[in-house]
């Protein structure tokens, strides 16, 4: 579909026509691009911002594994992804939705907005208080799986401490996000480039500091176990309530009848990065695994879901689900095409692309300032660190495309079913990739030594 837009200047003086000015865009993929320095302005502030809350997240998390109840309950350590990755599956993927709605004028009409807003959050709260008792569960199974031990009275705790961590802030970044996204949309700025990092900003902080917070007050009050069922027993028996009042609309009702599959198995994934994250996080070859985490994990989830809610929302405007534009007819693009072509999903790819290794750069000088006697600050593990970023966003930007392409030709909402994927995958490929940098820095490190060694040992007296 080929698109024509006119600009017209007229310049008056006085009452008087002295002049005009005529501009004519032609546009062959359906959709007027944005300016590079536009995306990328629009981009980068939220980005840094969302950085600053994750490396906020990433120090909190290096104190509070030392509290006692992280120390005692090793199963909240690997709680941790999965929860934290609630921000990629339920409110980045809210900000999406409506940062769609917005730009296809949606909740442009009041009544139409009050629904959309009010439907969307009830979604988020039956999906938080399911996930959480599902995520604690699996934390449970696979700390069971991993040290052949299933400790019952722990289980309370961690199931209580997951539901109401997922309530409070799905609660709290929801209506955050619904603030964001209506205040872009008057503002004139596309909610696509910022509402999702700004989930993030401060997504990873709130949950872990909520997630502290509940399980201390948990421990502390271990005797009164009735404490930690009722919370349970509340909060599953809220679920029908949310459930009616999200079937105000249309949309959600099908996101609640088939968007499960996602982030189940998006909180499943995640949960075998928290896996990764438990078994080293206490190891000396590892230190600084806690603070680079969720920066990381963050950053990568970040810039995909940006690039996914952008896709959709291409695709919402100028194509109908089910049928895909002539020019993304192939299901597994070129990866030159994705990232190399003029297209305006291409040219978004790339300004994202270019942002990984100057934003890891700048979190890493400043953790260095803020925590530089507890982070390794050595020349090979700051290339193995930038070189592990860039294979990961890599890697994701490519399979949002893939899966935007494969889920619209199915008729599928790409907002609710391809963001927690990749967001899950984001933070298995982050865990993985930076637990793989520690250990190559700490092996050449002892390689190193072990040559100094051997060389004084061989100097003749």
């Amino acid at each position: 579909m080929r698109v024509t837009q006119l600009n017209l200047e007229l310049r008056f003086q006085g009452n008087k026509l002295r002049g005009f000015s005529c501009e004519l865009i032609r546009s062959p993929y359906g959709v007027f691009p944005e300016r590079v320095l536009t995306t990328a302005c629009q981009i980068v502030v939220p980005i840094l911002l969302s950085g600053l809350g994750m490396m906020t997240a990433g120090l909190l998390m290096d104190t509070v594994q030392h509290w006692p109840v992280f120390v005692e309950v090793k199963d909240l350590m690997t709680l941790v992804p999965p929860l934290v990755g609630l921000k990629g599956n339920l409110e980045m993927t809210l900000a999406s939705r409506l940062s769609t709605a917005a730009n296809t004028g949606q909740i442009d009409d009041p009544q139409e907005q009050q629904r959309v807003i009010i439907s969307n959050l009830a979604l988020v709260q039956v999906q938080a208080t399911f996930i959480g008792l599902l995520a604690a569960l699996t934390a449970l199974m696979l700390g069971a799986v991993s040290r052949e031990e299933l400790d019952l009275a722990k289980v309370g705790l961690l199931c209580a401490s997951s539901v109401l961590t997922a309530f409070l802030a799905a609660l709290v970044l929801g209506t955050m996000m619904v603030c964001i996204v209506i205040g872009a949309r008057k503002l004139g700025i596309n909610p696509d480039n910022i509402a999702t990092p700004i989930a993030a900003s401060l997504g990873d902080l709130i949950t872990l500091s909520i997630l502290a917070l509940v399980s201390s007050f948990f421990y502390r009050h271990k005797e009164s176990w009735y404490l930690t069922l009722l919370v349970c027993v509340t909060f599953v028996a809220l679920t029908p309530v949310w459930g009616i009042v999200a079937k105000q609309s249309p949309a959600i009702v099908k996101i609640l009848k088939f968007g499960w599959f996602p982030i189940i198995l998006a909180m499943v994934v995640s949960s075998f990065g928290g896996l990764i994250l438990s078994k080293t996080i206490s190891e000396p070859r590892y230190q600084g695994m806690a603070i680079f985490t969720p920066i990381i994990c963050g950053v990568g989830g970040n810039l995909v879901a940006i690039q996914t809610s952008r896709i959709s929302t291409y695709l919402h405007i100028w194509s109908t689900p089910g049928v895909l534009p002539l020019w993304m007819k192939k299901f597994w693009p070129n990866p030159c095409s994705t990232f190399c072509s003029s297209n305006i999903n291409s040219m978004s790819a790339r300004v994202l692309l270019f942002l990984v290794i100057p934003g890891h750069l700048i979190f890493f000088i400043v953790i260095n300032l803020v925590e530089g006697h507890s982070v390794t600050s050595s020349k090979t593990f700051v290339v193995l660190y930038l070189l592990a970023g860039l294979i990961q966003v890599t890697i994701l930007l490519y399979l949002a495309e893939v899966m935007v392409r494969l889920t619209w030709h199915k008729a599928l909402d790409p907002d609710s079913h391809c963001i927690p994927y990749l967001t899950g995958l984001g933070d298995l490929l982050g865990t993985g990739l930076l637990a793989i940098c520690f250990l190559l820095d700490w092996l050449l490190r002892s390689s190193a030594e072990l040559d100094g060694l051997s060389e004084l040992v061989s100097v003749p007296p």
